[in-house]
């Protein structure tokens, strides 16, 4: 590394060290309580995964130039100046053992919102050039060709021909005027297709109009991930003039954690102002209609279900009863995991990690959680609302050999209309 990118990467840290963080920061009674909250830390115990020490070289920052002993201490020469050697270390703490999930934020008894601090923590690594090489591709593919799995369009035309083929329902792209603009993670359009023919097979009995936009239909937010601010500025911008460009009522946030977190939550703020339309989660559209009495069905699955809960559209998104009503709808045998809802324990390949192939081993260790969760319930069913989770669970039941199927939550209403 050159040092002016290491100044620039410095630079931009102490940026990101703003009222909150600096709060954060003094208030932290160091009581370990959100290492218990970590899903590295406890499948591990190695006191590296401690939430808290992943922001060390931020933490040092802040004491050294934000806090009167620091500032005192630096002038009489007796601090340490953060190195490239060091940012390296921490990159491998910040990028491959955090899925930014919220646990330990929730668990802080003088409530610091550490993942909110580690969002911070990327955004100075990723400008020092510390972010994993997977994420770096992803970013620039997605900048450049629409989609971090590089152009979709010509993939996503053809799944929406086999939807209408096999549904028997005109799916359009560009239609101005509707209710809803649906865009879907790069997951969905290339991995589990079989979403877009439960969507128009739903909105069909409910009445809802809907389109894709041909410009921007992609959801995920790679800038969000790496921690690049400029980069999720542009991304939700292409989001919001495709919405506004097509005058919908709302756009249709997909099965898809980072996403909805994204859009939803932390848009307005990136773009610097408030939408001219609703953002709302396809699980939290569908209790809608459900409540309105515009979505019926009939039958129910017949084998015992449990339920993941995605950390980014249940625990930072609020989204936790809604597919609780859904899911008895149609399912004669739902249990509950452990710690379910809120509380519960990330899938182990959220903010990038199971993008990031050096981290394998680490998600493979940290996954022990979710599995055992899993065989307690004695089911052989697992449903989700993120299709991110659907294919990190899908990977590591394979990986551990047990033989469990993983089922989008909108699929299956549409399954049972």
């Amino acid at each position: 590394m050159t040092d002016a990118l290491l100044k620039n990467g410095i630079k931009a840290l102490r940026q990101q060290i703003d009222a909150p963080v600096a709060a954060f920061f003094s208030s932290c009674v160091h009581c370990g309580l959100c290492a218990e909250a970590c899903l590295f830390y406890v499948e591990t115990k190695d006191p590296r995964y401690t939430p808290i020490y992943k922001l060390e070289p931020m933490r040092r920052l802040w004491r050294n130039e934000f806090t009167v002993v620091g500032r005192i201490a630096t002038w009489l020469g007796l601090t340490k100046s953060i190195t490239d050697d060091e940012l390296t270390q921490w990159e491998t703490l910040v990028y491959d053992s955090c899925t930014m999930c919220g646990r330990c934020s929730l668990v802080c008894p003088v409530g610091n919102d550490i993942t909110y601090m580690v969002r911070k923590m990327r955004e100075g690594m990723s400008v020092s050039g510390h972010a994993p090489v997977e994420l770096t591709e992803a970013a620039a593919r997605h900048l450049d060709l629409g989609s971090p799995m590089g152009k979709l369009l010509p993939a996503l035309e053809a799944q929406v021909a086999h939807a209408r083929a096999d549904t028997n329902i005109d799916i359009t792209f560009d239609t101005p005027g509707v209710d809803y603009m649906v865009i879907l993670s790069a997951q969905e359009t290339a991995v589990y297709p079989g979403v877009i023919g439960a969507m128009a097979q739903l909105f069909k009995q409910a009445g809802v109009t809907w389109t894709i936009s041909s410009e921007c239909f992609e959801a995920s937010n790679v800038g969000v991930q790496i921690g690049n601010r400029d980069l999720a500025r542009t991304l939700i911008q292409r989001i919001v003039d495709a919405a506004e460009k097509l005058n919908v009522k709302g756009v249709i946030s997909p099965e898809c954690g980072h996403a909805y977190q994204a859009l939803r939550w932390e848009g307005p703020n990136l773009i610097g102002r408030a939408y001219d339309f609703e953002v709302i989660h396809i699980i939290e559209l569908l209790d809608k209609l459900r409540a309105q009495g515009r979505l019926k069905t009939k039958g129910q699955f017949p084998g015992r279900v449990t339920f993941h809960d995605p950390c980014q559209i249940n625990r930072r998104g609020g989204i936790d009863a809604e597919p609780r009503r859904l899911l008895n709808m149609v399912a004669a045998d739902f249990v509950e995991m452990e710690d379910a809802g809120t509380w519960s324990w990330c899938c182990s390949g959220g903010g990038g990690v199971g993008a990031n192939r050096r981290a394998d081993a680490l998600r493979k260790k940290a996954f022990g959680r979710k599995k055992r969760q899993l065989e307690n319930t004695e089911a052989a069913t697992i449903v989700t609302m993120c299709a991110y989770c659907h294919h990190t669970i899908e990977d590591a039941l394979e990986e551990n050999n047990m033989e469990m199927e993983v089922v989008s939550l909108t699929e299956l209403m549409a399954a049972y209309l």
